[in-house]
């Protein structure tokens, strides 16, 4: 198949700033990219151009990028609005066999429910109404403007339970199948094997929450055989210095290093001898540090913000509850090898692959 995936938005943007773009490669639509031309198909991604590397760099697949129009109103982080996009859709659709569209509120998405619905699956992350602006403009768009343009689309796919149940009430062509995020594992090892660390990674920035980890890390390294456990916090963002001050507050010096950034395999060296890797994020839904982690072998602690607790949960790959503390961190290292094999037997059902075939069936069987 010939197949079109649409995400203009590449990252999550910090106070609707759109970050410094190292590379798109390690991000999840490009791997999802991956994940189809794996399985056989030809792709094309489409995407902001505020979004595009500097310097350019070559790529898998033919990656287009589109200018966004009316930026200050229009933020490119938030709701892009691609200039020749439509004129694009209008000359090229028909080359098309499949075109995977992310979320339901984007110009992006309208735009092909007008010109080629009956091949459009647009894959839905969002499980709650964008707060800018008094969440005015994502309750009219879903109220108003799904009914009226979105009735034709081939279907919906959420990427989580949460996001079925919010989706589905506004549209009923929303599929029970839930396709979560896809891992390039070719690029993640995993690892048995485990050193006394746990690890954190992420942008340092206040809505991961960083502090809270910290102050339950403090807490766990006064139990009774956990006084050697060391803490790695992998990332940059404008929350180090805080941090830094905060482990230097609790005398947590030389227990705690910071890591900087690093790049996907460096990162998944570390992640994959950790013997967790914790979350307590305050805003994100989906987060692919989370699969990663499980294809690495490693177990994660989260709260139930991220959409993946569920599943998190469901298959016992570590622990998904609010307010988790040093009590749930020891448990998670105490059984360890138990957590360990459930992350490793699920790492199949975490791949790009596996994903984007999963897409793949659900339109086909939609299409019959």
């Amino acid at each position: 198949m010939n197949v079109l995936v649409v995400n203009p938005i590449m990252f999550t943007s910090e106070n609707y700033v759109v970050p410094e773009i190292r590379t798109i490669k390690e991000t999840m639509i490009y791997s999802m990219c991956l994940g189809f031309m794996s399985n056989g198909h030809r792709v094309t991604l489409a995407a902001a151009e505020d979004f595009k590397p500097v310097p350019d760099e070559d790529y898998d697949f033919e990656v287009l990028y589109f200018k966004s129009a009316f930026k200050r109103i229009l933020l490119p982080s938030v709701l892009p609005l691609p200039r020749g996009f439509y004129k694009y859709l209008k000359a090229n659709h028909q080359k098309f066999d499949l075109v995977v569209s992310s979320e339901v509120f984007t110009f992006t998405s309208l735009f092909l429910s007008i010109v080629c619905p009956s091949k459009t699956v647009i894959w839905q992350e969002m499980t709650l109404h964008q707060s800018k602006f008094k969440k005015i403009p994502s309750k009219t768009w879903y109220n108003i403007i799904v009914p009226l343009f979105f009735r034709k689309i081939k279907c919906v796919i959420p990427r989580s339970r949460r996001a079925y149940e919010f989706i589905r009430q506004y549209m009923k062509n929303v599929t029970e199948e839930i396709v979560d995020h896809g891992v390039n594992v070719s690029r993640f090892g995993y690892s048995k094997e485990k050193e006394r660390v746990i690890i954190s990674s992420s942008r340092l920035v206040p809505g991961k929450n960083i502090e809270s980890i910290v102050q339950v890390y403090s807490k766990l390294i006064k139990l009774k055989g956990f006084e050697d456990i060391k803490m790695l916090i992998a990332g940059d963002g404008e929350s180090k210095e805080t941090l830094e001050a905060l482990v230097a507050e609790l005398g947590l010096q030389n227990n705690v290093s910071f890591l900087g950034y690093l790049r996907q395999n460096d990162l998944n060296d570390v992640i994959k001898k950790s013997y967790v890797f914790m979350v307590n994020t305050l805003r994100d839904m989906n987060m692919v540090s989370i699969p990663e982690s499980i294809v690495s072998g490693t177990p994660v602690i989260t709260n139930r913000m991220p959409a993946s607790a569920d599943y998190i949960e469901r298959e016992k790959l570590g622990i998904a509850k609010d307010g988790w503390d040093e009590y749930d961190l020891k448990e998670i290292i105490e059984n360890n090898e138990f957590y360990v094999d459930n992350c490793i037997n699920y790492r199949d059902k975490l791949t790009n692959g596996f994903s984007a075939q999963k897409i793949v069936e659900t339109f086909n069987i939609i299409e019959n």
